[in-house]
């Protein structure tokens, strides 16, 4: 009994100490910025009066609905075709790194580490770095969004593979199966589930994303925001939001029910 409370004890103190640590690098982070949490909530009210007054679509915003629809659909289609493009490229380039026979430990260790100099290289400053070299185009969005993407679903998949293809592939070793043999017979049947999530996933994030991305390429709804925003027309602005947010969530229905497809 008293060696519980003594756990319960040194649980509590521990608990206390990481809530007072995070407090102070609150606090200090706070007195640094010169951000005061009690201003912030007290503006809350006077901003909710202006998003009720300035961002509600009016009449002349809503004739600029077919031109945003047309720009919300060319981030749509470019969020798919980057994932998809990215998710083939990652997948075989994944199976250089998971730990299936017939590949060299160098090589995997060389795959990890692209993957992961891709994955956290954020996509807006791979298109920052682009404009250089491509200008503001579709183009340097789709490599933006492509490297950060490969990155990620390299990664993934390379968990993935390892996860749920050992069983597998150790049996179709037995028969003496090659290397071929192995990924079309083995891994992607069994990791066919999980690489679906990851893509279907990516092609909700690269939406989000691809937004930001073309705020600064000129293109997309990202373009039309920028725009919007900047010649202080608000009302177009917030149908630009809105439009954004129902894509956003049609793609997410629709993911769920092909993941119940894919999983049942």
């Amino acid at each position: 009994m008293e060696k519980t409370t003594d756990i319960f004890r040194r649980r509590k103190l521990t608990y206390t100490a990481v809530f007072l640590i995070f407090l102070t690098i609150f606090a200090g982070t706070s007195l640094i910025t010169e951000f005061s949490l009690a201003d912030g909530a007290a503006s809350f009210p006077a901003a909710a009066a202006w998003i009720a007054e300035n961002l509600i679509p009016d009449q002349e915003a809503m004739e600029r609905l077919p031109r945003i629809l047309e720009r919300l659909l060319e981030t749509a289609l470019l969020s798919v075709a980057v994932t998809v493009v990215a998710a083939v490229c990652a997948f075989f380039f994944s199976l250089l790194g998971s730990n299936i026979p017939h590949i060299h430990g160098l090589v995997k260790r060389l795959v990890r580490i692209v993957a992961a100099f891709f994955r956290n290289v954020p996509d807006v400053v791979w298109a920052m770095l682009l404009m250089f070299s491509f200008g503001q185009n579709i183009l340097t969005g789709f490599f933006a969004l492509f490297f950060t993407t490969f990155g990620l679903l390299t990664r993934a998949f390379i968990e993935t593979v390892d996860e749920v293809s050992a069983s597998c592939v150790e049996a179709l070793e037995a028969t003496g199966a090659n290397f071929i043999e192995l990924v079309f017979q083995g891994i992607i049947p069994s990791a066919l589930s999980g690489i679906t999530t990851w893509v279907l996933y990516m092609i909700e994030t690269n939406i989000r994303s691809s937004t930001l991305i073309g705020m600064l390429t000129a293109t997309g709804i990202g373009y039309l925001f920028d725009l919007y925003y900047k010649r202080l027309d608000f009302s177009s602005a917030s149908l630009v939001i809105l439009s954004i947010v129902v894509l956003v969530l049609v793609i997410e229905t629709a993911s769920n029910r092909i993941r119940k497809v894919v999983l049942s």
